[in-house]
């Protein structure tokens, strides 16, 4: 079977390798630390040590999935293109890769960003929205993974790093009002919402559109991260002055503690609404948002790795979207998710 680069092991990485491996695939990991079950593996070569350096050595034109936190997953990227790699990139970062073009093409590589669930699956939510109504009038996307019940602390478990979520809640949120797009704060519109079977839960803008601005005709898009009431007021009166340290042991996840990962898109034109809920609560120890993020990814990889990036997901060279993907890749990559145990639920 083929070869694949995953670079990053943490929760999600770490989950996205043993989809690979499941499938019959062999593994470079890199990482600072690759965990010892991976070392274990037959079909797992570890590589422990700097990303820039590891990926220095790799051969030409490999298919190589980016894991990384989005502060080293966006300085790897023109690394990667310029050896020709085609790559399937979860890196959160606020640097748009499309300024990689150019060098994407020249080296007839191809780089697939932002997929996990949202952004990710929930652009390809909207995408078909937008295939089955036209133009759109609104889209609210709201997403968000917290532990089943609240706490008397910071009802909250990290299940990816914890730099990529304080850049959530720090990161200018990018909109569109009216057809006009504009830059918010983080945080902003806070607001109570219900989800279903879990409670009352805080809703506030996070800049999770991304693509969707400049690829999706809509008048009005927002997206919004979901935590439990309390967390933000925490945040903003000690969080921020906080160490990132300290805030990692707070937040640290604990796959002892139920919890969940939870997705709603609702997008309409003047005449008709399509909502579409994404739900997991983790399965066989998984963690839900390893889970959501990781199925993802995983899907996309395997589409690079047993059809290519043409034929198995309709992708020229060039630095591409989720909502890029060909209507049969995003059909295929929900599938892969709902035979793995993550529900989709239509109204």
């Amino acid at each position: 079977m083929a070869k694949v680069v995953a670079l990053g092991s943490g929760l999600v990485g770490r989950f996205v390798i043993e989809r690979l491996l499941e499938a019959g695939h062999d593994v470079i990991a890199i990482d600072l630390e690759v965990p010892a079950s991976l070392h274990d593996h037959p079909n797992v070569e570890a590589r422990q040590g700097d990303a820039m350096v590891e990926i220095a050595k790799l051969g030409p034109k490999q298919t190589v999935v980016n894991m990384l936190p989005g502060r080293i997953g966006d300085a790897v990227r023109p690394h990667l293109l310029a050896s020709g790699h085609n790559v399937i990139d979860l890196a959160f970062t606020a640097e748009d890769p499309h300024e990689h073009q150019a060098l994407a093409v020249a080296n007839n590589a191809v780089l697939l960003w932002d997929v996990g669930i949202a952004p990710g699956i929930s652009n390809m939510l909207v995408k078909q929205a937008f295939n089955a109504l036209g133009p759109l009038e609104n889209v609210a996307i709201k997403v968000g993974g917290n532990p089943t019940n609240m706490d008397d602390e910071w009802s909250y478990m990290a299940p990816f790093s914890p730099s990529d979520v304080i850049e959530e809640y720090t990161r200018p949120a990018r909109i569109r009002v009216d057809g006009r797009t504009l830059e918010v704060p983080a945080l902003s519109e806070r607001h109570s919402i219900e989800v279903d079977g879990f409670g009352t839960m805080e809703a506030f803008l996070t800049d999770g559109l991304r693509s969707v601005l400049d690829t999706i005709p809509c008048s009005t898009m927002k997206e919004y991260t979901v935590r439990w009431p309390g967390h933000i007021d925490r945040w903003l009166n000690e969080g921020q002055t906080m160490e990132e340290e300290d805030l990692l042991n707070a937040w640290k996840f604990d796959a002892q503690r139920e919890e969940f990962t939870w997705l709603e898109v609702v997008a309409s034109n003047k005449t008709t609404r399509q909502k579409t809920i994404v739900q997991d609560s983790g399965m066989d120890g998984d963690g839900s948002m390893a889970r959501t993020t990781g199925l993802v990814t995983a899907a996309c990889a395997l589409l690079f790795l047993e059809h290519g990036p043409l034929d198995g997901c309709g992708l020229e060279p060039g630095i591409h979207p989720p909502e890029g993907l060909s209507a049969n890749a995003m059909e295929h990559i929900m599938s892969y998710m709902k035979d793995r145990g993550v529900q989709f639920i239509s109204d």
